[in-house]
């Protein structure tokens, strides 16, 4: 089983109910590559993994079956689901229906400490790309598209486009893998530069095509396997 990540909260955080640590563990689990596409997992290893009990493991997993990051199989087998070519057009088509519109409302709006923050999300996400360090380039990537999607003041948008990442972001590790960090698509200093000059459509355009480099790579990883 993966090792226990130190970015997440603490099983015994008394800042969050334990059920919602454990869910939020399990969640960057997926959301990070520490669960693999295919890759079954038990309530068991679970627990191990993030030190935590029976019940609230359970119950994370229950909700991320309800959300489509996991899969429950008629032997109730559960693990993190594959992606098809099928699905990865579906993934793509429902992004570039949400994305590119919450970083337009995003720009509209945002101000010189929501860039700068952003920013400072990008400079440790270009270090983790030069670096070869996978787990910090899915972290930040993440990072930078949630800031995004989180400032747009469009919630249930919002909402939509995170759930999407739970189903493909396992994996962008694979993707990782085939093509290295260096050579992954990274349209984010055309966002910032059309962010700094207040330009609303410009910065849809850039989030758009760093979408269809990412999900284009994610197609010829599948196809190559």
């Amino acid at each position: 089983m993966p090792k226990k990540s130190s970015q997440t909260p603490s099983v015994s955080s008394p800042k969050i109910p334990t059920h919602q640590a454990v869910f939020i563990k399990l969640r960057e689990a997926i959301l990070f590559g520490d669960l693999k596409p295919g890759q079954a997992v038990t309530i068991q290893g679970l627990t191990s993994m993030i030190g935590a009990g029976v019940t609230p493991v359970r119950e994370g997993l229950r909700r991320l079956i309800s959300q489509g990051a996991l899969e429950m199989h008629d032997n109730r087998r559960i693990t993190v689901p594959e992606l098809t070519s099928d699905m990865i057009s579906e993934i793509e088509f429902m992004r570039l229906a949400l994305e590119p519109e919450l970083t337009k409302r995003f720009a509209a709006r945002a101000e010189v400490n929501h860039i700068e923050k952003l920013r400072q999300i990008d400079e440790r996400l270009n270090a983790a790309i030069k670096m070869g360090d996978v787990h910090n380039y899915l972290l930040y990537n993440h990072a930078f598209h949630l800031t995004i999607y989180n400032d747009a003041n469009a919630p249930i948008m919002s909402q939509a486009a995170d759930r999407l990442w739970l189903r493909f972001s396992p994996s962008l590790r694979v993707v990782c893998g085939r093509f290295g960090t260096q050579n992954l698509p990274d349209k984010h200093d055309e966002l910032l530069k059309a962010l700094d000059e207040g330009d609303v459509d410009a910065a849809g355009t850039a989030i758009a095509g760093d979408i269809r480099q990412g999900m284009d790579q994610m197609l010829q990883a599948l196809n190559n396997s």
